[in-house]
């Protein structure tokens, strides 16, 4: 039988490095070129989007901008298609910018206080934000941060370890940016 070689792991670099790689490597370039029309496109009837104040298709609506979001607690059933707007402004605010202000004092991130972007651009920059916001703290923690528990901020994660959110962070950055990403393939073979 062969022997084997143990490696030493950086856990920390390990989890960072799943959903930076992915980040640097495909997510984030297939954002690159978004127009604000299809930035605000909605491909099925009654989608849930980001809108101008007053806009909006859902009774409860979020934002203290000029822009809000559609938005229903609970959610409906079933849930409705959402539009690019929406689902960057869900992983702006709900995936990393709560959890940038919650474990590294970022600015607070919260669905019916956020100032939703109007644009695509503004929406990308606000992303890049809430990204480096949350993954450069992450980076801070180390092996002995990641092995900490969340806290009563995190809700369903408050008795977990730090390091089981970042997974879960990761998730849900490569699965709502693939939805983007399918939105955005949708958009480009439309029958208009």
């Amino acid at each position: 039988m062969a022997q084997t070689t143990r490696i030493p792991i950086d856990w920390n670099e390990t989890l960072v490095e799943q959903a930076d790689w992915h980040w640097q490597h495909q997510l984030r370039a297939r954002f690159d070129g978004l127009t604000d029309e299809e930035y605000l496109w909605e491909p099925t009837p009654g989608a849930w989007n980001v809108h101008r104040r007053g806009e909006g298709s859902t009774e409860m609506q979020g934002g203290t901008g000029p822009m809000t979001i559609d938005w229903a607690y609970p959610a409906p059933e079933p849930t409705p298609v959402t539009t690019i707007a929406w689902r960057l402004a869900h992983i702006v605010v709900g995936v990393l910018g709560a959890r940038a202000h919650n474990h590294f004092g970022a600015p607070e991130a919260d669905y019916l206080t956020f100032d939703y972007a109007a644009t695509a651009d503004q929406a990308l920059a606000q992303l890049d934000s809430a990204y480096a916001a949350w993954f450069d703290g992450v980076r801070g923690w180390g092996a002995e941060g990641l092995a900490e528990q969340c806290g009563p901020a995190e809700g369903p994660f408050a008795d977990v370890s730090r390091a089981t959110l970042v997974l879960h962070i990761n998730r849900e950055l490569i699965h709502h940016g693939a939805e983007i990403a399918l939105l955005r393939d949708l958009y480009a073979h439309r029958n208009d």
